[in-house]
């Protein structure tokens, strides 16, 4: 044990002794190309001099960002994490010039710019050094990825032999997409997993609910429950507001409901993690989680906490910013690229738009695996972790565009490093990939029609729309309805309907799903009240070529799907004549009948049309890659499982909605000797 040990610290002072030493010829070949990096006096000094100046102030450096650097990363909690990742480079060079400073000789000094450049270059150049000298020590390794995950579970019980999960989610890769990648070779992790003489997974897909995002998947994969959560975003008329699937606030309820309604604390109620996720699943240990962002700071629970994980090794600051920037130049050059070929379509890639998809394609990725890894480190026995990165790129380029693909291949090498941590876990892991829904492609309603679907509701409710819109087809025509409507002639262009304000509707988007709510009738209205009110409000929706069906209330039916040239079908005669739902593929009827039963269903539920051909949508929202309604590669994900678990679902059978696979999620988690506790018994578990 002794020699063991010996050994082992032997090794740890060596790989020290050599990043210094590396540290040390760094900063001298840094001192002789930079003119403003000075390691002598002004009057010049020995060589030897010189390279002792180098070695301390390497060694000055070292110390300082093993000790200081944690406490600035966890005093800068607070700072917005995209401004935090430009931080990095100027604190850097900050501990750098104070390292400077402290040599007795008094010999070392540098610019403010050049010392950031100096620190960035050594912070990097020890960490790869750092890497390559362990990565032929399995303890070193170990170790390493301990300190970047920064789990500490504490003085628990002995980590159990029963198989971990780990639940993967690679937020709206569609089943399609990722077929493809495997087969072309651009995704070989993998390939190899699905493919070869000895796959060791399976690939299935699954179909989403009527609201194919985030929102709506994740709190029914990880709560088991999404009643009433009919979009992105939507007007709820008792509470008076608006609820968004991203908002903390929104967050934090939409989870309390689920609870409620389910019965259960979530999936990771028993050991479990959540990173990266809208909701926390029940999971004790969470870190990026946007429903509890809402809650009393504390140590637990601050919702960017899960960043002092990963920054407070200096060397993963400087990386991850490195790469940030490097992220943000590379979306400049493609959106620059895009505009000049004149490719459509395309939507505005300006503004803050590279810093955001910098943000989380590189930050948000690199901090979820590096905690991803410590909990598996850790022995957790559920993991459930969102990576956002392909979603935030094909929004804006495309979901089959050579940028999503670059984002494919760098998901891919996360993925592969994830399967060469769990090697070196305390207990053998099962790792399950899926995604929440897909994207389908298209143009934008508004860049086809020269409107956006508010400006088509206000001119099919008689309400003043911008100039530009009143001058398009679609909104020539819209007038020219309500007109007939109301009995108004024509010529006398002078009159217009105008209702008063409060009664004016409320129009949101989510990808190519509308909703409209009239916020002065305080329940759902029907058919007939909304004819009555705007007698040419349906008419002009149903009949426009950009859109799909229509849902609304009927006194005489319950419910009703509305399309062009007066189709209106009951909900349930949908089985024996789909109507305009036809082209929307078979459970569109089921997912439409569901969406009705919610207590928040907008008074008027928009689809856009859908052209199976090619199986492009119109969004309603600025994305030529969109989800959320009905309509292609949007509602079909996949779920890729070891084959060490059971099917997903008996052959021929097929997977449908976010709540089965919440079952099947749990099923696998009880196979692999993980029971979940009850959400009572948990509570007062927690409690005492």
């Amino acid at each position: 044990m002794l020699g063991r040990r010996w050994r082992r610290v032997t090794r740890q002072v060596g790989r020290s002794v050599a990043v210094w030493a590396v540290s040390t010829l760094t900063m001298l070949v840094l001192a002789g190309i930079l003119p403003d990096f000075q390691l002598q006096s002004a009057d010049g000094d020995s060589a030897t001099r010189i390279a002792v100046t180098a070695a301390f102030g390497a060694g000055a450096f070292g110390v300082l960002s093993a000790l200081v650097w944690p406490l600035l990363v966890r005093l800068l909690l607070l700072v917005p994490a995209l401004v935090l990742g430009l931080l990095v480079f100027f604190l850097n060079g900050a501990l750098l010039l104070v390292a400077l400073r402290l040599n007795p000789a008094e010999r070392g000094a540098a610019a403010w710019e050049t010392a950031v450049v100096v620190a960035a270059v050594m912070s990097a150049v020890a960490s790869a050094t750092g890497a390559a000298l362990a990565v032929r020590d399995d303890d070193a390794y170990r170790r390493r990825l301990y300190r970047l995950a920064d789990r500490r579970r504490g003085t628990g019980p002995p980590c159990p032999s029963t198989p971990g999960t780990l639940f993967l989610q690679l937020d709206g890769v569609g089943h399609d997409v990722l077929r493809d990648a495997v087969g072309t070779g651009l995704m070989p992790t993998l390939a190899r997993w699905t493919g070869g003489e000895r796959p060791t997974h399976r690939l299935t897909p699954w179909r989403t609910d009527w609201s194919s995002q985030t929102g709506a998947s994740q709190l029914g994969i990880l709560h088991g429950s999404n009643h009433d959560v009919p979009a992105f975003r939507w007007y709820e008329k008792d509470s008076r507001e608006v609820m968004v699937c991203n908002r903390p606030t929104s967050a934090a309820e939409l989870q309390r409901r689920a609870v409620r309604a389910s019965g259960d604390g979530g999936l990771l109620t028993a050991d479990g993690a959540s990173r990266g996720n809208l909701f926390s699943g029940g999971a004790d240990e969470q870190a990026l989680v946007l429903s509890i962002a809402t809650k009393r700071r504390s140590r637990e629970n601050r919702s960017r906490a899960g960043y002092f994980a990963y920054f407070s090794d200096p060397a993963n600051a400087v990386r991850t910013a490195l790469s940030f920037i490097a992220e943000a130049g590379r979306e400049i050059g493609q959106s620059t690229g895009a505009r000049l070929r004149k490719a459509r379509p395309r939507v505005s890639r300006g503004g803050l738009y590279p810093f955001v998809r910098a943000f989380a394609t590189v930050v948000e990725r690199d901090v979820v695996v590096a905690a991803v890894m410590g909990d598996m480190l850790a022995g957790r026995t559920a993991v459930y972790a969102d990576l956002v990165a392909y979603d935030e790129v094909a929004h804006h380029s495309g979901p089959v565009s050579r940028d999503a693909e670059k984002v494919l291949e760098r998901l891919d090498r996360a993925l592969e490093l994830i399967e060469n941590v769990a090697e070196h876990a305390p207990r053998p892991y099962r790792i399950v990939v899926l995604s929440d829904h897909g994207q389908s492609p298209g143009e934008t309603f508004r860049s086809r029609y020269g409107l956006t679907l508010g400006d088509l509701v206000r001119a099919g409710c008689g309400l003043p729309v911008p100039r530009k819109a009143q001058r398009t087809h679609s909104g020539a025509e819209a007038r020219a309805a309500v007109r007939a409507a109301l009995r108004i002639p024509v010529e006398e262009r002078g009159e217009k309907y105008r209702p008063i304000r409060r009664s004016e509707p409320i129009v949101l988007a989510s990808g190519n799903l509308g909703l409209i709510s009239f916020p002065d009738v305080p329940h759902r209205m029907t058919k007939e009240e909304i004819d009555a009110r705007h007698p040419a409000l349906l008419t002009t929706l149903a009949n426009h070529p950009g859109i799909g069906f229509l849902l609304v209330r009927s006194e005489p039916h319950g419910g009703v799907v509305l399309g062009p040239f007066g189709t209106e079908i009951p909900l349930d005669r949908l089985d024996q004549d789909p109507g305009p739902l036809a082209p929307f593929g078979p459970g569109a009827a089921d997912a439409v009948r569901r969406t009705h039963s919610f207590p928040h269903t907008a008074d008027i539920m928009v689809n856009s049309m859908y052209d199976p051909a090619d199986g492009e949508v119109l969004a309603f929202e600025e994305q030529i890659g969109s989800h959320g309604g009905l309509g292609g590669a949007q509602g079909k994900p996949f779920l890729l499982s070891p084959l060490a678990l059971s099917a997903p679902a008996e052959e021929g059978a097929e997977l449908v909605g976010a709540e089965q696979i919440h079952r099947v999620l749990r099923r696998w988690l009880e196979e692999a000797g993980g029971p979940q506790v009850p959400v009572e018994r948990a509570a007062e578990e927690r409690a005492a």
